[in-house]
């Protein structure tokens, strides 16, 4: 049973990650996942007791995080609370003025007391700001729960004043909350990038009804009811537009900023906002099985699905914060006691060492960076449900692709009528119409829409579908045979291959051949160069899967300049085919398979990253999917790449420069050379460098 709860006010990822695996601890609990971007706690439970596990989880909450609210999801009135608290910047430039005057009173003002006012407001400074760090010091140790920040920076400031480092223990604590304030800004600006996603969420349906226009939930409006969309409002539900016409704003969707235009009998999603005129719709989805719902859905999990190297550097500082107190309770202990010394020095030099050595650079600066990397593809058109699957994206070793409607347009036309033996285009184009007017397979659709009139269907008599070979019928006492080049020889009709490239359909009237019809599906414009750029990229291999003939995929494959094809396939056989390249791929590298159609859902879910194309393709694609291009462009994936390949550096920079200045101080701390104000900078320094950074990437 899964349950939801809104953790109102959550901007720590730290916090975040504690509140997770304390959860996880608890009776019944099979899995739980915190998500900073939208503040939810997910929890997947065997028996689910209302009033008892909510209180269980908001002890464990306030256990961490005491301000933070604990509702369930029908109380909260905003998922996404991106806002950076006033009073938190009053708290802030208080504490600041504070500190700025002590020292003034210390160093500059020459006046009886001085010294006393100065400690007074040192002691303000530091309680005013430092109040809720030593508070939750005591109640994690109380707890069992000892090595976090709020240890190091209690422990180590504490420590200052009892050897008379007054002064030094306020700056700690104000650049501290500088810091945390810093990174809070940081998460807001995420928070805020998924809360723009966000908003695409429509508040109501003007429902059309009894000749009267009803302001209702989206969730009432059934399939087959007509609903209004006035100019300035979301679209609440896909649906197909029956009168009216407009342009649509689907930046939200698609991340395109030129409107589109809608017409009668064009299909419209929800999420997209009209522009101008006023559009009659009928509903063809309910509101939970819309585009829209499905979009919120992708974004508010996306951060669940943590990246290999989120998941790392969590667990990392789960060991690295007790080693260094244990190194820090070492250092002020063995040199003067073994080898002699001031043991303030040693104790001061342990205090430096606990400040420089607190992991929120890192344990703040990942998580926020694939926040970032997921909002950024987000704004571009892509949904990527996870930093696992971005993580994926940036390693991508061997790209595979579907055919119709990945590369192709999926949209088949007419682009030859070749009639023979004395029959004109029209006669041949009227019977191929005739033999394909009950079917809906997309060739025949291509073929009646050519055509491009009424058939009088009572005119048609003895329809016979002949499996895998085409159709028979009789039309106005005529006998029409249409199909392929095998029900021709099954029929015995003597016929003449076409060379032409494309889908064929070959067609006999009474037993004598009639000629050829040619159907050929178009190749999307940015398919072109596509490959190259891949290779560009650094992707070693692209192979293209299709149900197609070998001699159409052949002359796609080599258009394109794939490296490999493989066609005929059916959907099992792809399964089979990307087994085997998946053996093929290099270590630690992966295999992206992007496709659009419903017999592509079982390779999108065997691939290491799944691309499914999310404006035309089907709900089976999409939810097997790890990452949806909202524009049917395969070309989007190149942006998807980059930013994946962007969000990996970022991460990594901040890896590698916050652990590098970290054991730097901590080695100079060692030999007594920085002193805590230098410790101070070392730890707020990288971390400011490590959040800043991170939000390079919202910026992509």
């Amino acid at each position: 049973m899964a349950k939801e709860f809104i953790l109102q006010g959550l901007d720590c990822a730290g916090c975040a990650a504690k509140i997770e695996r304390a959860v996880k601890k608890m009776e019944n609990i099979k899995s739980v996942s915190v998500n900073l971007a939208t503040s939810k706690l997910r929890i997947e439970t065997v028996n689910y007791e209302s009033k008892n596990m909510r209180e269980a989880i908001e002890s464990i909450v306030h256990t961490y995080e005491p301000d933070i609210q604990v509702l369930e999801n029908n109380e909260a009135k905003q998922i996404i609370d991106a806002t950076v608290s006033k009073y938190k910047i009053l708290w802030l430039t208080a504490g600041a003025v504070a500190f700025i005057t002590g020292i003034l009173f210390e160093y500059v003002f020459d006046v009886r007391g001085s010294a006393y006012v100065s400690l007074g407001l040192f002691a303000f400074c530091y309680l005013s700001l430092g109040g809720k760090v030593l508070i939750r010091m005591v109640r994690n140790i109380a707890k069992g729960q000892i090595f976090d920040e709020n240890f190091l920076m209690g422990f180590a400031t504490l420590g200052a004043i009892a050897i008379g480092y007054y002064y030094e223990a306020a700056i700690v604590m104000l650049f501290y909350q500088i810091g945390e304030f810093f990174q809070e800004i940081a998460v807001a600006k995420s928070k805020k990038r998924i809360g723009d996603l966000m908003d695409i969420r429509p508040d109501y349906a003007n429902l059309k009804k009894d000749g009267q226009v009803i302001k209702v939930a989206p969730d009432n409006v059934k399939i087959g009811d007509l609903f209004i969309v006035k100019p300035g409002e979301k679209i609440p539900l896909d649906g197909v537009v029956v009168e009216g016409e407009a342009m649509l704003d689907t930046t939200a969707l698609t991340g395109e900023s030129v409107p589109r235009k809608a017409s009668v009998s064009d299909t419209v999603l929800s999420g997209c906002i009209n522009q101008n005129g006023v559009l009659t719709i009928q509903a063809t989805q309910l509101f939970g099985e819309s585009t829209v719902s499905k979009i919120l859905d992708l974004v508010e999990n996306a951060t669940n699905k943590k990246a290999s190297t989120e998941t790392f550097i969590t667990k990392f500082a789960r060991y690295y914060t007790p080693a260094v107190v244990g190194f820090a309770v070492l250092l002020a202990i063995i040199p003067p006691l073994f080898f002699g010394g001031d043991w303030i020095d040693w104790v001061s030099r342990a205090l430096i060492f606990l400040v420089i050595s607190c992991p929120c650079a890192l344990v703040v600066s990942i998580p926020l960076g694939f926040m970032g990397g997921i909002g950024g593809a987000s704004k571009k058109g892509v949904l990527v449900k996870g930093g696992n699957y971005l993580e994926a994206l940036a390693n991508l070793d061997l790209v595979v692709f579907d055919k119709t409607g990945t590369l192709t347009q999926g949209i088949f036309k007419v682009t030859a009528i070749q009639p023979t033996n004395g029959f004109n285009e029209n006669e041949l184009l009227e019977a191929t119409a005739c033999a394909e007017t009950f079917s809906n397979h997309p060739i025949a659709v291509s073929i009646l829409q050519e055509y491009g009139r009424q058939i009088d269907k009572d005119s048609l008599t003895h329809y016979e579908e002949i499996a895998g070979h085409g159709v028979s019928v009789n039309a106005n006492g005529r006998t029409i045979l249409a199909g392929n080049e095998k029900l021709m020889g099954v029929m015995g009709v003597t016929f003449t291959e076409s060379p032409s490239i494309g889908t064929k359909v070959y067609v006999s009237i009474d037993g004598v051949f009639a000629g050829c019809i040619v159907i050929a599906d178009k190749i999307k414009p940015d398919s072109y160069g596509l490959v190259n750029s891949l290779k560009n990229m650094g992707v070693r291999k692209t192979v293209m899967l299709t149900g197609d003939t070998p001699q159409i995929a052949k002359i796609i494959a080599n258009e394109l300049k794939l490296d490999e094809m493989h066609a005929g396939l059916l959907p099992q056989q792809k399964v089979e085919k990307v087994e085997m390249l998946i053996k093929q791929k290099q270590p630690k590298k992966t295999l992206a398979f992007v496709g659009d159609g419903i017999n592509d859902a079982p390779v999108l879910a065997m691939a290491d990253v799944g691309v499914a194309m999310g404006g035309l393709g089907s709900d089976a694609a999409i939810e097997a999917a790890d990452v949806v291009l909202m524009t049917d462009e395969p070309g989007k994936l190149l942006e998807a790449i980059e930013i994946a390949r962007f969000t990996k550096r970022v991460v990594w920079q901040n890896i590698v420069v916050s652990l590098g200045v970290k054991f730097l101080f901590l080695f100079l701390a060692t030999l007594g050379v920085s002193s805590l104000w230098e410790a101070v900078f070392a730890d707020v320094g990288v971390s400011l460098l490590a959040v800043f950074n991170s939000m390079r990437i919202m910026q992509k």
